[in-house]
């Protein structure tokens, strides 16, 4: 427990400005309209793509084991929120497809 503490004193702006930045991520996509929403989403899927190229890159020079596991657990979540986001846009594209007559 005294590790934990000593940890988040050492690092209180890092996981400050983390908390900041996930507080005011929330409330910028909360009010984000749909119209905008497709557009955003390929721009992120775009930059997430670049995050899993990188993670790759840090997984192949990684050197110890605590490293591949990050660098694993960065290329399976960019690789969720890459596939995440591709299913959300096709919704919403889907959303905007004109309906089947009915005679």
């Amino acid at each position: 427990m005294e590790a934990i503490l000593e940890f988040i004193f050492i690092h209180k702006e890092a996981i400050f400005i983390i908390a900041l930045s996930i507080l005011l991520g929330i409330e910028v996509i909360s009010h984000v309209p749909a119209v905008l929403h497709t557009p955003l989403m390929s721009g992120a899927n775009a930059i997430h793509g670049v995050v899993i190229i990188g993670a790759i890159i840090v997984l192949g020079h990684a050197g110890t084991l605590t490293a591949q596991i990050l660098g694993f657990l960065a290329v399976v979540l960019g690789t969720l929120n890459v596939v995440g986001g591709f299913v959300v846009t096709d919704r919403m594209l889907d959303m905007f497809k004109k309906k089947p007559k009915k005679n």
